[in-house]
C-alpha cells in the first residue's frame, strides 16, 4: 500500500492513469496545481482514493493582505519545488487579483531568506515543511526583528515557534491520522479503495500568534476574535515599561501627581515656622518727608518750623520677649510636623491604591487571558457539535447553541480586552505616565520573584494556629499604633492645642517687651522762617531709645473664648486619637481574618481548577462519542471557566489583601531591605517572649 502526502507527491499521483499498488492520497492538496473533481462521493478509480484538505496561496495571500494591506509581499518556497512546478505562471494571476507584486525566495537554508528581504514589507511561506524548530523560530526571530508579518502555509506548530499567522486548523493532522486508519483498516477488511467514501475536509481556520503580530505592528482587529484562534501570551511585547509591584511602589511616590501637590503643604508650613520667628527680628524703616507751612506761622517758630523743609527718620523695633510670639513658634513647629505625618499617611495611601491599581490591572490581564482560552473552548466545542451533527450523532440544535455560546463568549472576551487597556490607563494614571504610554505587568508568583520574600509559608504557619494567632495580631496592632503616622500627626496637633490653650491661660499675664530706637536728620530748611534769631542754635540731627513693656489687663474677655475654644479643640483630638487607636485595632483583625480567608481560597482554588479541568476533558470526550448532551458540557465549560478565575484571583486577593495589611501597619516589606525585615521579625520574637 502506497500513502502519498504533499505538494509534489499529490501532483505525481493525480497524474497516475492507474494504480498498481493500493494507494491513498491524503493531506494538503493545493487547488492551484491540481485539478481533483472534489464533487465526487468516491474516487471511482482502481487502487485509488484520496482524503484531502484544500489549500490555496490565493486563499493565505488573501487573508495575509487583510491582516497587513502588503503591497509587495516576498514567498519563500524551496530552491527545488521551485524547480518542480509552474509557481511563477500560478502566482503572477493570482498577484494580478489582489492587485499587488511579489518576489520570489527560493532557498535551500536560513541564509538564502535573510539575504532576500529587502523591499518587501510582508513574507509568505508557501514551501518550509521540512524546516526544523529551530530553523523556523530563528527564520521568526528575523522577521520580528524587521518588522516583516509573516504567513505559513504550514502547521500551527510554526506559529508557536514565532510566524504571525496560518490558514491551518489546530486538529487536521489528528483527523487526517484516525481517517487513513479507518481507511486502511476498511481496505483490510475487503472494501475496495474506488468505493470507499471521500472525506474532503475543508476547515481552514485563521490561527494568529498574538505576540508576533503586536511586535511587527499589526492590529488585531476584533472583527477577527470570532473567527480566530490565537496563541502566544497576551503580553505586550512593544511595552515600554514592563511593571511589578515594587516598581509601582517604588515610583509612585516619586511620580503621582496628587502625592506632589500634598508635599507642598509641608513647604506652606515651614514657610508658616519661618513666619513665626520673623516676629524676633528686627524691624528697620526709613522714611523722608518734605513739609510746607504757613508763612505766617513759620515766621514765629524761631526756626524751628520754616517755612519748607526736607528731613528723614530711621526707626528700629525689636521684640525681646513676647509670650504670643514664643506661643507662636511652637505651635508653628508642631504643625509643621503635623503635616509631615499628614504627607507620610498620604504616601502610605498612595502606595496602596497604587498596588490595588497594579493589582486590579493585573486581574484583568489574567480575566482576558483566561477569557481568551474558554473562547477557544467553545470554539473547539462548536467544532465537536458540527461532526456530530454531520454524521447524525446529534441535531443542529446543539450546533445552534454552541454558535450562540461563541458570539456571547466574543463579545465577553473584547469587554476583558477594553477593560485591560482601562487598568493600563488607570495605571498610568497613578504613576504619572503619559496615558498613552504603553505598559505592561508582570504575573505575580508566591515562590518566586519579589513575592517570595513574603515567606508565604511561614506566614501561613502563624495565621492558621490559634496559639500563636493572637499574640501575632497582638503585636501587628502594636507595631501599627508605633508607626501610624495618623497617631503622630494627632500628637502634634495635640501639643500644638495645649500650647494654645497656656497662652491663653497663666502665660497671658506675662508682659511683652520690646526696644524702639529713632534717628532723625533735617536735609534742607528754606522759606519763611528757616533762619533762627540770634543765641537759638537749630539741631539738624537727633536720636532716641525707648525700652516699651506692655501687659495686657483686660482684652474684650478675648483670651477665655480662645482658651474655651482651644480646650474644645483638644478634647476632640483626643477623642480622634481614641477613634483611630480603635480603628486601627479593628483594621489589623479584619486584614489577618481576610489574609486566613485568602490562604484556604489558595489551596482549594487549586483543587477546585485541576477537578474542573478533568471533568471538561472527560465530559468533551463524552459529548464527542455522544453520551453526553451539550448542556452538561457547556455547564462543564463554565465550571472550569469560574475555576480558572477563581484560582488566579486567590493568589492577587491574598497579595492586594497582604498589602492592605501592610498600610494598615504602616510597614511595607517590599521597600524594606531584608536586614530591616528581619529586624521586624525579630521583634515579634521579643515580642513572644515578654508575653510568656
Amino acid at each position: 500500500m502506497i500513502l502519498a502526502f504533499g505538494i509534489v507527491n499529490s501532483k505525481i499521483v493525480e497524474e497516475q492513469r492507474s494504480y498498481k499498488k493500493p494507494t491513498i492520497l491524503f493531506g494538503a492538496i493545493n487547488r492551484d496545481f491540481n485539478t481533483i473533481d472534489f464533487s465526487k462521493a468516491t474516487s471511482g478509480v482502481k487502487n485509488f482514493t484520496y482524503l484531502i484538505n484544500s489549500q490555496s496561496y490565493l486563499t493565505d495571500l488573501k487573508s495575509l493582505q487583510q491582516l497587513t494591506n502588503f503591497k509587495k509581499v516576498g514567498i519563500i518556497i524551496e530552491e527545488q519545488v521551485l524547480k518542480m512546478l509552474s509557481f511563477k505562471e500560478i502566482l503572477d494571476k493570482e498577484m494580478q487579483l489582489l492587485n499587488t507584486s511579489y518576489k520570489l525566495i527560493p532557498y535551500r537554508n536560513n541564509n538564502d531568506i535573510v539575504s532576500n528581504l529587502k523591499n518587501i514589507d510582508a513574507v509568505y511561506i508557501a514551501g518550509g515543511f521540512f524546516m526544523s524548530d529551530t530553523e523556523v523560530k530563528q527564520l521568526s526571530t528575523i522577521l520580528i526583528e524587521k518588522k516583516l508579518p509573516s504567513f505559513t502555509i504550514n502547521s500551527i506548530k510554526d506559529v508557536r515557534n514565532g510566524i504571525m499567522a496560518t490558514n491551518q486548523s489546530e486538529n487536521n493532522s489528528a483527523q487526517f491520522i484516525r481517517r487513513v486508519a479507518l481507511t486502511v483498516e476498511t481496505y483490510i477488511n475487503g472494501t475496495p479503495l474506488s468505493e470507499m467514501p471521500v472525506y474532503i475536509e475543508s476547515s481552514p481556520r485563521l490561527t494568529v500568534n498574538y505576540n508576533t503580530a503586536t511586535a511587527v505592528g499589526v492590529p488585531i482587529k476584533y472583527s477577527l476574535i470570532n473567527t480566530t484562534d490565537f496563541v502566544g501570551e497576551m503580553k505586550n511585547v512593544l511595552a515600554e515599561k514592563q511593571y511589578n509591584l515594587l516598581d509601582v511602589m517604588s515610583q509612585v511616590t516619586g511620580r503621582n501627581l496628587g502625592l506632589l501637590a500634598n508635599k507642598k503643604n509641608i513647604e506652606l508650613s515651614k514657610q508658616n515656622v519661618k513666619s513665626a520667628k520673623s516676629n524676633y527680628l528686627p524691624s528697620l524703616t526709613s522714611s523722608v518727608t518734605g513739609t510746607y507751612i504757613d508763612p505766617k506761622l513759620a515766621e514765629i517758630s524761631n526756626g524751628q518750623n520754616p517755612e519748607f523743609s526736607v528731613s528723614g527718620n530711621l526707626s528700629l523695633q525689636q521684640t525681646v520677649f513676647s509670650p504670643a510670639a514664643n506661643a507662636n513658634i511652637t505651635i508653628q513647629e508642631n504643625l509643621e510636623k503635623a503635616q509631615i505625618e499628614s504627607y507620610n499617611s498620604e504616601e502610605l495611601n498612595t502606595i496602596l491604591n497604587a498596588s490595588q491599581t497594579y493589582f486590579n490591572t493585573l486581574i484583568l490581564k489574567t480575566n482576558a487571558q483566561i477569557r481568551q482560552r474558554n473562547l477557544d473552548f467553545t470554539k473547539r466545542n462548536l467544532q465537536i457539535a458540527q461532526e456530530n451533527f454531520e454524521i447524525g450523532q446529534s441535531g443542529k440544535s446543539d450546533v445552534l447553541r454552541f454558535r450562540s455560546e461563541l458570539a456571547q463568549n466574543t463579545q465577553v472576551m473584547v469587554e476583558a480586552i477594553n477593560q485591560l487597556e482601562q487598568g493600563f490607563i488607570s495605571l498610568n494614571q497613578v504613576l504619572n505616565n503619559p496615558i498613552e504610554m504603553r505598559i505592561d505587568v508582570d504575573d505575580a508568583y508566591l515562590d518566586k520573584g519579589i513575592y517570595k520574600e513574603y515567606n508565604y509559608q511561614q506566614l501561613t504557619q502563624l495565621l492558621d494556629n490559634p496559639t500563636t494567632r493572637e499574640p501575632f495580631i497582638a503585636f501587628l496592632i502594636e507595631e501599627a499604633k508605633n508607626n501610624a503616622p495618623e497617631l503622630k500627626s494627632l500628637g502634634y496637633n495635640l501639643t500644638a492645642t495645649k500650647r494654645s490653650i497656656k497662652l491663653n491661660g497663666n502665660n497671658r499675664f506675662l508682659p511683652t517687651v520690646a526696644l524702639q530706637g529713632q534717628y532723625n536728620h533735617t536735609f534742607n530748611r528754606s522759606g519763611a522762617g528757616s533762619t533762627p534769631p540770634i543765641g537759638f542754635n537749630l539741631v539738624d540731627t537727633n536720636y532716641n531709645v525707648g525700652l516699651n513693656l506692655s501687659l495686657p489687663i483686660f482684652n474684650r474677655n478675648t483670651n477665655n473664648i480662645d482658651k474655651q475654644t482651644a480646650i474644645i479643640q483638644k478634647e476632640q483630638i483626643e477623642y480622634n486619637q481614641q477613634n483611630s487607636e480603635l480603628a486601627i485595632s479593628v483594621n489589623v483583625r479584619s486584614g489577618v481574618l481576610n489574609l486566613i480567608n485568602q490562604i484556604s481560597n489558595i489551596g482549594l482554588s487549586k483543587v477546585s481548577e485541576a477537578t474542573a479541568k478533568e471533568s471538561l476533558e472527560l465530559i468533551q470526550s463524552s459529548y464527542q462519542e455522544g453520551a453526553v448532551n451539550f448542556v452538561q458540557l457547556i455547564d462543564a465549560q463554565n465550571n472550569y471557566l469560574n475555576a480558572q478565575l477563581a484560582k488566579a484571583n486567590a493568589i492577587y486577593n491574598f497579595l492586594s489583601n497582604a498589602i492592605q495589611l501592610e498600610r494598615t501597619i504602616g510597614y511595607f516589606f517590599l521597600l524594606h531591605s531584608k536586614a530591616e525585615n528581619n529586624q521586624f521579625t525579630q521583634r515579634f520574637q521579643e515580642y513572644l517572649l515578654s508575653k510568656n
